[in-house]
């Protein structure tokens, strides 16, 4: 086979390529589910933690979900929370395998401490679930590459709540066809999600999670970010002014057991 044939067939197969990557069927929107614990003592804490790991987690995981996050707010926060988040296909397995739970006899006797908790020695102060979906230019869970220790990294939750429910989806474009999104990835940002909440106790809202190797990393992470050219450009556009109206941004590291 001479030369010339060689990279003829070496174009037709990139081309090829090419073809079906386009032709592909993008990767269905994923569903995600983040509780949030709320604890004032070190006895709810030690007793959320030997549920979540020994009996959640689990029961999860044999359901064939995996990459469970489970994180904690740092400890000069006053406000102790715990969040745990997962990733579903649609909205009906989150039913299918919550309510699944309660027919799970590894998961209740695993669970029974925090599952049969007296009314006065309740395991947290309260709890919150949110639903949210994932943008359509991140549809799925990235779990983060990070190297760094567990206990010196930082996940950065963030909250974005609009004025109004079109100023949200404004805010959500600016994601996606705004190229917000694109950004964040150039920069290595280490997203593990972007979503907009279904439902939750801030709405009109979307929410994100970016990785960082320590305090630091993320500082420089940001600092260039505000720097950078493309951001400027976008975040000047008339058509994306006013769609935040607070911003909530909440430090973790991630718990010791958490899958990532």
């Amino acid at each position: 086979m001479n030369k010339v044939i060689k990279t003829l067939l070496g174009v037709i197969l990139i081309v090829q390529g090419t073809l079906i990557k386009a032709n592909a069927t993008p990767p269905q929107q994923q569903y995600y589910e983040l509780k949030v614990y709320h604890v004032k003592t070190q006895n709810q804490q030690d007793r959320l933690d030997k549920y979540l790991k020994d009996a959640y987690m689990p029961a999860l995981h044999k359901k064939g979900l995996g990459n469970v996050g489970v994180f904690k707010t740092l400890e000069q926060d006053t406000d102790k929370r715990v969040y745990v988040v997962a990733a579903f296909t649609s909205l009906a397995q989150i039913e299918k395998i919550e309510t699944g739970l309660m027919q799970d006899k590894e998961y209740l006797d695993a669970g029974k401490d925090y599952l049969d908790a007296a009314y006065n020695e309740q395991p947290y102060t309260r709890m919150e679930t949110i639903v949210l979906k994932a943008f359509p230019k991140w549809p799925v869970y990235t779990v983060p590459q990070l190297t760094a220790n567990k206990a010196d990294r930082i996940y950065e939750l963030r909250s974005y709540e609009s004025p109004t429910e079109k100023l949200n989806i404004n805010k959500v474009k600016m994601f996606n066809d705004g190229g917000e999104t694109v950004l964040f990835n150039r920069l290595k940002f280490n997203a593990v999600f972007y979503a907009e909440v279904l439902a939750g106790s801030h709405m009109p809202n979307l929410m994100y999670m970016t990785t960082f190797e320590n305090k630091a990393d993320r500082d420089k992470h940001w600092e260039t970010f505000s720097n950078d050219p493309e951001w400027k450009t976008l975040v000047a556009k008339p058509e994306y002014q006013h769609n935040v109206s607070k911003a909530d941004i909440i430090f973790l590291h991630p718990a010791e057991y958490s899958d990532f």
